[in-house]
């Protein structure tokens, strides 16, 4: 039951032995505004709004005067990336990419790394200090400097652990639900799809707080090495 009920997940379309499903990573290319070869709407107005809210939020948390401008630009395209993918996988016959840890792996991991490098590279006193909070007692200073290098380490973990989780957790609950539809009743039919409605809305929320949450700890990472 669980080998059955997990295989939901596994990218089992095949071309010349390559896993085609990963090929729905990109498939936010096509709502994306082609703002250059099609007159301006309603569409291309909302998605350019969302875009100068997230440009305003995290030039706030990097404080855009001690880095390089324009680097608000990487966690903006991050959020766009996790938000298409969340939520296109939501439709049926649609691969979630997002529910796979080589997925979000690759995205947290080299960002942790290189926040990592130029931090220790380029501003080493400044991250020392980060290893024992403010007001820390000498006697406790060793273990606050495991904790905290612990802490660091896992990160990266966290991040795509946390993303990983919340989408396999909603998949599998409207699974469960779905096979359970054969054997009900006409009424209980019913009831369950008013809640796999009210679950599909509480997955497009998640999905879009999920995007939020990962690119915003993301940001907030990259400002300690500064």
């Amino acid at each position: 039951m669980m080998t059955n009920l997990f295989s939901i997940f596994d990218p089992s379309t095949t071309i010349f032995s390559f896993s085609f499903n990963w090929l729905s990573t990109l498939l936010f290319t096509i709502f994306i505004p082609q703002t250059f070869w099609v007159i301006s709407n309603r569409w291309n107005w909302l998605y350019t709004q969302i875009l100068f809210s997230l440009h305003k939020e995290f030039k706030n948390l990097m404080k855009t005067s001690n880095i390089f401008l324009g680097n608000t630009l990487i966690f903006i395209s991050l959020f766009t990336l996790l938000l298409f993918n969340n939520f296109l996988g939501l439709f049926p016959y649609i691969f979630t990419s997002s529910s796979h840890l080589v997925f979000s792996l690759t995205l947290s991991l080299p960002l942790w790394l290189t926040f990592m490098l130029f931090g220790w590279l380029k501003h080493n006193n400044h991250m020392f200090t980060h290893l024992i909070p403010q007001g820390t007692p000498a006697i406790l200073m060793p273990f606050m400097v495991c904790i905290e290098t612990i802490s660091n380490i896992i990160r990266p973990f966290t991040l795509a652990i946390r993303l990983t989780a919340n989408m396999i957790a909603g998949h599998l609950l409207m699974t469960l639900l779905g096979n359970t539809g054969p054997s009900l009743s006409l009424i209980m039919l019913n009831l369950l799809i008013v809640s796999q409605i009210f679950l599909i809305l509480l997955e497009s929320a998640v999905s879009l707080i999920q995007a939020y949450v990962f690119a915003i700890l993301s940001t907030l990472y990259s400002t300690e090495t500064n």
